[in-house]
């Protein structure tokens, strides 16, 4: 197994930090740099931004936050929300970032992933995948959870390997912020039918819920929000959990802190 990354996901209703359940009744927590820099000083893999109104309002209003994140922090950041067109995308990689997540705007038009794979390359792009019960099947969501698609989440998922995305960002809409553990059924049925990286969130709240999604999929990477933010746990405490019970992840380099924000 390749090494595990650990993803901060920071859901941004601009300026704050905010984070719901299931997508609804957001709250606000604070400045999302001050998070980002925690995340990053306790040792971090990558930190994801998701403006989570941006489609709603039909833009991306992450640009400034990104710019000021990137002045003192130093790991992959990936933006989402509100990108369109490869030139929201130029933007946001100009801004500094180094990976860009779609969802709405693919569901829409499906080009755009095979667009800025062509233009970026596929390490760059980032499909998102928001995904509900369907009864017996997983249906595709975008405006951050709010539609319905029509679109059965296996056969999109292998689609958008095939349009050329390098990863997908697979979130769970019903486990979203509860803290009840990922949806171990949904995120086996993806990773056992494409061949790019799936980075699994929605539902972690515990060292368990980590270990049980590692164990039964092939999973490349966790996103998570809910149980940092609230401090539940912390980086360092996943990590060295992780390299006690033998799941490979990265060796932290630089100084590993603890602070309060």
């Amino acid at each position: 197994m390749r090494n595990l990354r650990l993803i901060a996901r920071l859901d941004v209703k601009a300026p704050n930090l905010v984070k719901g359940i299931q997508f609804e009744g957001l709250k606000k927590l604070g400045d999302p740099n001050e998070f980002a820099r925690k995340y990053y000083e306790q040792g971090i893999d990558e930190i994801f931004y998701a403006d989570v109104v941006a489609s709603l309002y039909e833009r991306n209003s992450l640009l400034d936050i990104i710019k000021k994140t990137t002045q003192d922090i130093f790991v992959p950041i990936t933006v989402g929300g509100g990108l369109r067109s490869v030139d929201d995308v130029t933007a946001a990689l100009r801004a500094g970032a180094d990976k860009v997540s779609i969802n709405t705007a693919a569901i829409k038009n499906s080009d755009i992933i095979s667009k800025v794979a062509r233009r970026f390359g596929s390490q760059c792009m980032v499909a998102s995948i928001q995904a509900k019960r369907n009864d017996s099947n997983w249906e595709a969501y975008y405006d951050n959870g709010r539609e319905r698609s029509g679109i059965d989440v296996i056969e999109w998922a292998k689609k958008l390997e095939l349009l050329g995305a390098g990863e997908i960002l697979l979130t769970s809409v019903d486990r979203e912020g509860t803290g009840k553990g990922f949806d171990i059924e949904l995120i086996k049925a993806v990773t056992d039918v494409v061949t790019i990286p799936v980075i699994a969130g929605g539902g972690m709240g515990n060292m368990e819920d980590l270990k049980n999604v590692v164990d039964e999929t092939s999973v490349d990477a966790l996103a998570m929000a809910h149980v940092l933010h609230y401090d539940h746990l912390n980086v360092p405490e996943i990590r060295n959990y992780c390299t006690n019970i033998g799941i490979p992840v990265r060796k932290v380099e630089r100084a590993v802190v603890n602070k309060g924000i």
